[in-house]
């Protein structure tokens, strides 16, 4: 039986989609993969509201989409402030440290982010040249205030880097408007693509900022390599993943189909939705409210529900989520709700929570969960 993939990520691939990745393999230089990689990239800056950045689609992770966006932009003599909520928040600290560039970090207790004032306080107090901040980190579905850093950032002379793996395409980021000057993120979470590509904009700035730099300790991860590429996929430089660019660039035209403002309003429904019916239910959350996610929830166990038992019994009802990460672990379960995700795939998922909570033996109103989301599913606002 097919199972609903309802992790942080990947997310559930359409048929569409799916039938994009299954074309038979052409060159990596053909017209063919030409056109879709010009499409894909052409979207891409629609996506995150870029008029005049350069977008770059790479075959890797969104770890690798971290590495470049580092490494292209600072520089050995530069300081780079991290705003971490949690596990990715983390791994840039550790990105740094592994190529032993200097940095700070300011880590905010797990289940909330880093407020604009402490932010504001730091770069206040010291020089810096970059600040990095993850938008939604995927071990504590915590929901960053990106937006309102970039108003404290802004005329500052500081370079803004936002991790969007788990937000870019379901929760608005407005590079241009914003003054982001890099958004890094990866297929095969709100774009609805499979894994495999790591994705980039650049603004100007950030442009600048890699001409300005004589090398970087990078080969493959070097934009500069990869921009002739992007210019003209005509072009080699390394053999990108063919039939994964392909099916990405049909994912790009299901997001601009639907319109973005359209769907980060049915991201928002969305969680609204599950986080309804799963708290009719008895479950609560980790993520205090102020920064629930439109993406994932982090959710808390009611007395008397064991992790392992609840997981696997929801699978074996056909849905799939993830277990707790660190401090987490064995306490919640994480539940992805982005990409393209149906409103009847939710109806879905919520009939095997209560399935799985009935041969679990705990007590609870039948159909409740499926009446509270439905009451949110059928608003027109």
């Amino acid at each position: 039986m097919e199972k609903l993939l309802l992790i942080p990520g990947p997310s559930p691939v359409v048929p569409r989609i799916l039938s994009a990745l299954a074309e038979p393999t052409v060159s990596h230089v053909s017209p063919v993969l030409a056109a879709d990689m010009t499409t894909a990239l052409d979207n891409l800056k629609k996506i995150v509201f870029s008029a005049n950045g350069e977008p770059f689609i790479i075959a890797g992770a969104g770890t690798l989409a971290m590495e470049i966006a580092l490494l292209n932009v600072v520089a050995r003599s530069d300081r780079v402030l991290v705003l971490s909520q949690g596990y990715f928040g983390d791994r840039m600290g550790q990105i740094c440290e592994t190529f032993g560039l200097a940095y700070d970090l300011i880590q905010s207790r797990w289940g909330r982010a880093v407020v604009p004032e402490e932010m504001a306080k730091k770069i206040a107090e010291k020089k810096y040249d970059a600040v990095f901040s993850t938008h939604v980190d995927t071990a504590t579905g915590a929901c960053a205030p990106v937006e309102a850093y970039s108003r404290v950032l802004r005329d500052k002379g500081i370079l803004y880097i936002v991790d969007g793996v788990c937000a870019t395409g379901g929760i608005e980021e407005r590079m241009d408007d914003w003054g982001i000057d890099i958004v890094l993120t990866a297929a095969q979470k709100c774009f609805g693509a499979p894994p495999g590509l790591a994705i980039l904009a650049f603004s100007e700035r950030a442009m600048a900022k890699r001409r300005s730099i004589p090398a970087i300790p990078a080969y493959y991860s070097d934009i500069l390599r990869w921009l002739p590429i992007m210019k003209d996929p005509l072009k080699y430089f390394s053999t990108p993943c063919v039939n994964e660019i392909r099916s990405f660039c049909e994912a790009t035209k299901i997001m601009l189909e639907e319109g973005m403002e359209a769907r980060f309003a049915r991201h928002k429904k969305t969680a609204r939705a599950i986080r309804t019916a799963l708290a009719a239910l008895g479950f609560t959350f980790f993520t205090e409210e102020a920064f629930f996610a439109d993406t994932l929830s982090v959710v808390k166990y009611p007395v008397g529900i064991e992790d392992k038992a609840f997981r696997t019994t929801l699978n074996q009802n056909g849905v799939v989520v993830a277990g707790g990460l660190g401090e987490t672990a064995g306490k919640v379960f994480r539940m992805g709700h982005m990409g393209n995700l149906t409103f009847e795939q939710v109806l879905f998922a919520l009939e095997a929570v209560e399935k799985t909570l009935k041969s679990l033996k705990y007590p609870f109103e039948s159909g409740a969960s499926i009446k509270a989301a439905r009451a949110i599913l059928v608003q027109t606002q």
